[in-house]
């Protein structure tokens, strides 16, 4: 059964604008701040800045904005990940 509640993120694109690699989730060590940033979109009252912000930027940007509820968790991750090589994809 389908979860009506929901809503589309765009957590896929701000990752990719950070250089984070979408398969760093299944490190053990960052699978739960992966799984914390997904809900933070999931539940963010902010889309429409974060989509109008993602059109405005440039393909690789160097910090999420400041409304982004995830900004620390995206700082932390681009800190301590290893391999900051463009992403292909994102399984979200």
């Amino acid at each position: 059964m389908p979860d009506r509640d929901r809503k589309p993120t765009n957590i896929c694109e701000m990752m990719q604008r950070l250089g984070l690699a979408p398969g760093g989730g299944v490190v053990p060590r960052w699978s739960l701040a992966y799984t914390t940033a997904f809900h933070g979109c999931e539940t963010c009252t902010h889309k429409r800045a974060c989509r109008d912000w993602l059109k405005r930027m440039p393909a690789q940007v160097s910090f999420a904005p400041g409304f982004c509820p995830n900004a620390d968790i995206f700082f932390e991750l681009q800190v301590e990940q290893p391999d900051s090589s463009r992403p292909n994809g994102c399984v979200a």
